[in-house]
Formats: structure tokens, sequence, C-alpha cells
């Protein structure tokens, strides 16, 4: 229902009141993983079809900012929380949430998980955009890893740009027929998934092969 009035208001809006809210909703897609964030860029290539004023590269620029903002806020945020949670020496935070943590991932595991996530962490925020479900978890897995800010924003940017401009030029080529945008883009989304999750598996089988061999 919020969903069918914001559409509503978009057709009828003033282009700079759709580029804010095409910033707003690709940054709190990021940050609330339920909000639907696809389906109105979509639509607003769309209204670009139907000439109502709105230019293709201020949507897809607002679009990726809002998007790339979002992912960056929740990796801050969890890089800091890594941070504290496995801080070395007298700083270690000690309340009982860190304890939990620490009792199922011990900070020598964590060094190793990390330094296998290293080698196809990039990739995945570089793939993000693509994974439906895994886009939330890949920046707080990038902060809790602990990659490195300047390779993720632009890892990020890049994945940002490529769906924006996939989802605006899928809704200005379709028409009216928009809706449909979702059965196009799994053709896209669908292999990326699936190579990202054989990536995933190998990477846990050979994490879990190195735990083995340095317990023994």
């Amino acid at each position: 229902m919020m969903l069918e009035s914001a559409i509503a208001w978009l057709q009828h809006a003033d282009p700079y009141a759709v580029y804010i809210f095409l910033f707003l909703i690709a940054f709190c897609e990021n940050v609330i993983p339920p909000i639907p964030g696809d389906v109105p860029i979509a639509f607003i290539g769309y209204l670009i079809y139907e000439h109502s004023g709105i230019t293709f590269f201020s949507a897809l620029l607002w679009t990726s900012t809002g998007s790339t903002a979002g992912f960056m806020l929740v990796y801050v945020l969890s890089r800091s929380l890594g941070l504290k949670l496995y801080a070395e020496g007298e700083n270690m935070v000690q309340h009982r949430f860190s304890k939990s943590v620490h009792r199922f991932f011990p900070p020598s595991d964590m060094e190793l998980l990390r330094d296998k996530f290293v080698a196809h962490g990039y990739l995945a925020v570089l793939a993000n955009r693509f994974l439906f479900g895994s886009r939330a978890v890949i920046s707080v897995m990038a902060g809790l890893m602990h990659l490195r800010a300047f390779f993720v924003f632009f890892a990020a940017l890049a994945s940002a740009l490529v769906w924006n401009t996939l989802l605006l030029l899928g809704g200005f080529f379709l028409g009216s027929r928009w809706q449909d945008i979702g059965e196009y883009l799994a053709l896209y989304s669908i292999p990326v998934f699936i190579a990202f999750l054989l990536v995933l598996l190998f990477s846990f089988l050979s994490f879990s092969r190195q735990r083995k061999r340095k317990s023994d």
C-alpha cells in the first residue's frame, strides 16, 4: 500500500523532490533491508521514458549515491563493533555479549576467517547489488572482517552504478510494462548469486580444514 502511494506521488512530484526520494529510498534500503528500493527506481526509468523532466544521469547519480552511502554507513558501524569486540590488550571489551561472541568465534579463529574473507570480500562487495537477500549481510561482514574502506567504497559504488543503470534502463525500455523488471533482473542476478554461493561454500570448507589443522 505504501509503495503504491509512493508511486502515485512520484508521477506528479517535482524532479528535485524525486531525486531526494531516490537518494532516501536507496539509502534506507541498505540500512533497513525490508524496504523495497528496486521497484521505485525502475518506475523512475519509466517516468524518464514519459519525458517527465527527470534526467537519466541525475537519477543514476542520486540513487547510486544513496546506495553507496547506506552501504558505507552499515560497513563503518559493523567495523567499529568488530574492533570493540576483538580489541587486544587492556582495552578488550569484557561485557557479556563480547564473551558470548568469543565463545563461538575465538579471536584466533577470527584472524583466520578474515584472511579467508579478504580473498573474496571485495568481490562480494562488488557483486552485492546482484545478491538478493544478502546485501545487508555483505556490508556487515565487510566491516567485521576489516576490509579496507577505500576499496570497499569504490566496489560498493561500482556495484550500485551498474545495478541502478539496469533498473533505470529496464524501466525506460519496458515502458508501461516496467513492473516486469523483476523477471528480467533475475536473468542477471541468479547466475551471480549461484556463483557467490559456490565461492562462499568453497571458502567455508577451506576455513574449516585450516581450523581443524590448527586445532590438531
